[in-house]
């Protein structure tokens, strides 16, 4: 079943809005959803982001060139979406540099202090303004 026409705004939205979380930073889906005005909207960020498809699938947007590992939830903890999922997502980010910690209870946490993002608009948004 195909998209309709505004979920597939809102999923390219999402994956336009996370393209521009800086190497080395993570910020919240809460914030991704805020900073595109539906700030009511975070567990639909995770939805789309669930449904990022693969690097082979020939779409435009991919878990290639959509850094999904940089948004995790508004505690600092990689949320656990399947098996294995969190691992993936804690290597991800400590491949640039971001420090994962666990806990006593095997949970996965970024020092937000340290390495979150919380712009109050993309930076895109902000270049294009200045062309008016």
């Amino acid at each position: 079943m195909s998209r309709s026409e505004e979920a597939e705004w809102w999923a390219n939205a999402v994956y336009g809005a996370i393209q521009e979380i800086p190497h080395g930073r993570v910020t919240t889906y809460g914030h991704i959803a805020r900073l595109l005005g539906e700030p009511q909207r975070a567990r639909q960020v995770g939805a789309v982001l669930k449904s990022l498809p693969s690097s082979d699938s020939g779409s435009h947007f991919t878990s290639a060139n959509v850094p999904w590992q940089r948004v995790i939830n508004t505690r600092g903890m990689i949320s656990h979406r399947g098996p294995g999922s969190a691992q993936r997502q804690a290597d991800a980010l400590q491949q640039e540099n971001v420090e994962v910690t666990t806990d006593s209870m095997g949970e996965w946490y970024v020092d937000f202090s340290r390495y979150g993002w919380f712009p109050t608009s993309l930076p895109n948004d902000d270049v294009a303004g200045d062309n008016l």
